[in-house]
């Protein structure tokens, strides 16, 4: 003879799986799921390399106003940017462009 069971104990079995698939659900597509950890990071990566691209930026401009200073002045930076920002030419130069 078969067994039933009684509706309480149908009830209860389906609110756990309901439950279960709503804890599911929220680890996958939630706020603090998987998905929205790939996300971050991806955009952690991207904001890395951001970063390392400015941080290079940073150190060439730092490079450049060192060898521009007082203290250390290289002659042919210093050559190069009047030529390149005064558009100043030797006599004895042909300009190309």
């Amino acid at each position: 003879m078969p067994q039933r069971f009684s509706i309480s104990t149908v009830v209860f079995f389906v609110l756990m799986l309901l439950l279960g698939i709503y804890f599911a659900y929220a680890a996958v597509q939630g706020p603090s799921g998987i998905l929205r950890r790939v996300q971050i990071e991806a955009e952690t990566a991207e904001l890395r390399e951001q970063r390392d691209a400015l941080q290079a930026e940073v150190d060439e401009t730092r490079n450049l106003t060192r060898r521009l200073s007082d203290d250390y002045l290289d002659l042919d930076l210093l050559d190069e940017r009047a030529r390149d920002v005064l558009g100043l030419v030797r006599a004895d130069e042909i300009i190309i462009r």
